[in-house]
């Protein structure tokens, strides 16, 4: 069951804005190595600790996870690498497209207000 958890709690649009950079950052992480994801997951650190907006507050919990998650995925594959370049390639490729696929997700169902 969806819940459209709108009409809780107004926000500004500068807090919408951020939420959007965040998810912004997270989706475009592989391209700078990491380093766009590292600093969305401090600043959702940061924001969800002041949080009360149930949907903010589970996107925040989303992205954190996602990162994570992500992580512990390339640690637990990275001797595939040192097996021949090619397995390790394709596992971090399915990795990446699962990451992107959970940023786009996330962001799609921000953007309707709807939980994660």
């Amino acid at each position: 069951m969806e819940t459209d958890v709108a009409e809780f709690e107004s926000k500004t649009s500068n807090d919408r804005t951020v939420m959007q950079v965040l998810y912004g950052l997270h989706t475009l992480a592989w391209f700078s190595g990491g380093v766009f994801a590292v600093i969305a997951l401090i600043i959702n650190y940061i924001r969800r600790a002041d949080e009360t907006d149930v949907l903010y507050l589970d996107h925040h919990n989303y992205m954190i996870a996602t990162f994570w998650w992500t992580l512990l995925w390339l640690v637990l594959l990275s001797p595939l690498w040192l097996l021949l370049v090619l397995p390790g390639a394709i596992a971090y490729g399915i990795v990446w497209l699962w990451y992107l696929y959970r940023c786009i997700r996330g962001w799609m169902r921000f953007n309707g207000n709807r939980l994660s």
